[in-house]
Order: structure tokens, then sequence, then C-alpha cells
């Protein structure tokens, strides 16, 4: 029985004809490759502009009520020397024309946002011979902008049943009276699991510019292992904390069908890189630790009221007071008279003021303590549940780096262990605890 792969380009493996061409090798080197969604024409060097940099620029300009020409005729210019590189039959010049005059009805930003993945889809599917479905035909939002997975699934599955091979555009949908509605930047990857899953792929391949995801940051840790195997759950909690090449929206349509997804690398196609899946077969020996991701700019509000435990709806209600101003918590370690409420320091310096009144006023705590320029770094690891000695080892790489832990705070299911430092000891505590933690194993 074949199998069927649903494929997804992004920016960078797309940003020329040359890279392009490296995507044709690749999707005709296994005839399972039979869907393809592609993103805009990405960077072609360090000092470049993307596409739809440029299209936001446009929209911008035209918005108001400036000169927007110069940068149409840049966008066109772009596409035109893809064109002739690939030497196909393609009229640049009559799809730029047709988008001025969309123009002239004011459509929204989404729009003009939506065409570099557009533009280079219709221009790809020529290159291959293959069948081009426009997004906006197939995925759907609903009046208030939000995904519509039932009518997009059914309408897609539908769609694609009967076509052998297709490229559909990444980034957008349509909302009703066919309005265009991108996803958020990086929203390619999505589109590519909903066509996956549509599709009942065996696999949703997600091709970039690197081989996989990383256990640490390499710009702090000197070439850090590449993940073979991780968890849906895993990705998730590296993802918050920043660590990913994947939208984090990307995971829930294939979780939801079983599909795994795998990171690989344009440039290095023969490379196997990062296997997602919903868990990992029991012959793979893996690390109790599988990453180690975390972010600076954090701030901890610390509440203290003696026999706190006692107060029936304490807890319920501090978080309330962040919630109605506003502010998200990240993370709300506590003790039998103290609570600390981690939040973005962003979001929570131009509510600082509100907040700590209605605190004062609502809980009467004895001592409010406000610690800030803090950083929140995970250890993520399924294995970590079942290892002896884990957090002790956590521990003793931070204390041997001379780091003072600021705050602790696991999970229930022992999936990782948040630890609060210093914004300062940040790149020194990734660095010990990647070497006590994943290097040395």
């Amino acid at each position: 029985m074949s199998r069927t792969i649903t494929a997804k380009f992004g920016g960078t493996s797309l940003a020329d004809a040359s890279q392009i061409r490296k995507v044709a090798e690749i999707i005709k080197s296994n005839p399972e490759r039979r869907y393809v969604v592609a993103s805009a024409p990405g960077k072609r060097f360090s000092a470049d502009i993307k596409v739809t940099d440029l299209l936001y620029s446009c929209y911008s300009e035209f918005a108001k009520g400036d000169e927007y020409s110069g940068t149409l005729a840049k966008i066109k210019a772009r596409y035109a020397e893809i064109v002739s590189e690939l030497g196909i039959k393609f009229d640049v010049g009559a799809e730029i024309e047709a988008i001025e005059n969309e123009l002239r009805y004011y459509p929204p930003a989404d729009y003009l946002a939506s065409r570099g993945e557009y533009l280079n889809s219709k221009i790809i599917a020529e290159f291959l011979g293959w069948e081009f479905v426009d997004a906006a035909e197939v995925i759907f939002f609903d009046e208030n902008g939000n995904f519509d997975g039932e009518q997009t699934f059914m309408t897609m599955s539908a769609r694609l049943r009967d076509i052998p091979n297709a490229v559909i555009p990444g980034f957008y949908g349509s909302m009703p009276r066919g309005v265009i509605k991108t996803f958020s930047r990086g929203g390619s990857d999505v589109t590519g699991s909903i066509v996956a899953r549509a599709t009942q792929s065996d696999i949703y391949e997600n091709w970039t510019d690197v081989s996989g995801m990383l256990s640490a940051d390499p710009r702090i840790v000197d070439r850090p292992r590449t993940i073979a195997h991780i968890t849906y759950t895993e990705l998730r909690e590296l993802s918050y904390m920043g660590a990913s090449v994947l939208h984090e929206d990307a995971v829930f349509p294939v979780r939801k069908a079983g599909i795994p997804i795998n990171i690989r690398n344009t440039n290095s196609p023969d490379d196997p890189g990062t296997l997602i899946a919903a868990s990992i077969p029991a012959d793979i020996k893996r690390s109790p630790v599988t990453g180690i991701a975390g972010r600076k700019g954090f701030t901890s509000i610390r509440v203290e009221k003696s026999q706190m435990n006692g107060e029936t709806g304490f807890g319920a209600r501090l978080l309330y007071i962040f919630a109605r101003n506003g502010v998200p918590f990240e993370h709300c370690p506590t003790g039998i008279d103290t609570i600390s409420v981690v939040v973005n320091s962003s979001a929570f310096d131009s509510k600082r003021e509100e907040i700590l009144r209605e605190i004062k006023n609502e809980l009467s705590p004895d001592f409010i303590t406000i610690e800030k320029n803090l950083a929140a770094i995970a250890v993520v690891g399924e294995g970590m549940v079942s290892a002896r000695g884990t957090a002790a080892k956590v521990f003793g790489a931070l204390a041997g780096a001379g780091v003072n832990i600021r705050m602790i705070d696991q999970g229930s299911d022992e999936l990782n262990i948040i630890i609060g430092v210093d914004d300062s000891d940040y790149e020194t505590s990734i660095k010990a605890l990647y070497s006590a933690m994943i290097q040395q194993q």
C-alpha cells in the first residue's frame, strides 16, 4: 500500500530559482510526496528582504496614500527573475496587475500579505507540472477570524481526493464572502499540517534551513546536538520557551490525526532531521532530558500572607487580578504562606500600579516583593520521570557554575523543571545545564 507525504517548504527553501530547483529535486526523488505547501520567497542573503515584508510595506504605503508603485515593482522584479531563471511560461506582469486592480477595492492587509505564497505556489506548480489549488478555496475562517476546522477538512478532503499531485499556498485561507485571512507569521507550517490531516498523509515533512530541532540554543551552546526524536508534548514545552523551528499551532491538526512531523533541511536533504510523534518507540534510546530552552525578561510578584493556605480562593483571586488587567501569568510557584506569580515584564510594567493596588485592597497581604530581570529556563524530557537524581543533577550543575537559583517550578507530570535565574546568569546556566544534562549523557 503506497504512502502519502505532505511536504511544506519554507521561505529560505524557496527564496530564488536555484532553491526552487533543489526543492523540485527533493519532491521528485520520492513519488510519495504528493502534496506541497509553499511559502513566499524568503531572504536570499542576510541583507535581503523577504517578499512578505515587501508586501506589508507596500500595503502600508497604499493605506497611507503614499506612492507604493516602487515597492510593488520590486516584488514584480523578484518573481520575474525566478520565472526567467526557471525557464517557464508564467505572466508575472498580469498577476501583479490583478493585485493592483484589487487594491482599488481597499482589501484588508491580509490580502496583499497572502500574495507572496499565492504567486510562489502558482510558479512552483507550473514548474512541477502539478495542479495549483488556491488555499482560499479550501481553508476557512469564521466571521470572527477563527479557523473553521470542520468546514476546512471536509472541503479540502473532497477537493484533493482525486488530485494526484497539488501545490497549495501556505499562510492564508478565506472568511465568509471570500475575504482573505492569514494565520500569524510562520503560518505556512499550520497550512502544511492542515493539508496533511485532510489528505490523511502518513507523514508531514516540514522543510527548512536547519537539519532538525536543536537541544539548546546554538547562539549560546557550541554545536548542540540535534534532537532525533521528540514527542508532541515535549515540543510544546520547548516551543513555549522559544526553542522551535515550527509554528506552535502546527502541531494540533496532525497530533489529533496521529501524523508524525519530520523537520528536514532543504540544503542537506540526506540528513534525517527531527521526527515529532505522539510517542517514541521503546527500542529508541534517549537521554532523560530532551532539550533545554529559556527566555529572559520576567518579573516575579511574591505575595506573602500568614495562614494563606486556609483562605479559600486566595490563589484564584490573585490570578484573577492579573487576568482582568490583561497580564497572563507564566508560572505560579507556591508555599504554605506564599505565592509567586511570574509574568512577562513587558506585559506587567504598564499595569504595575493597578495590579499592586488591587492586590493590597482585595487580598490584604502581609508583604509584596517584586523581583525583576529574571530568566526562566526549562529542562524538558519525558524520561525524567523515571530517571533518579535528575533534579539533583540540575541543581548541582547550576551550583557548580556559581548560579543562584531564584525560582523552582515543576509540572505535575514531571515532564519539565523550570528554573528562574537572574538575567545576567542566563547564558551561564544554559551552558552548565547542557553540559551536565545532555552533553555528558
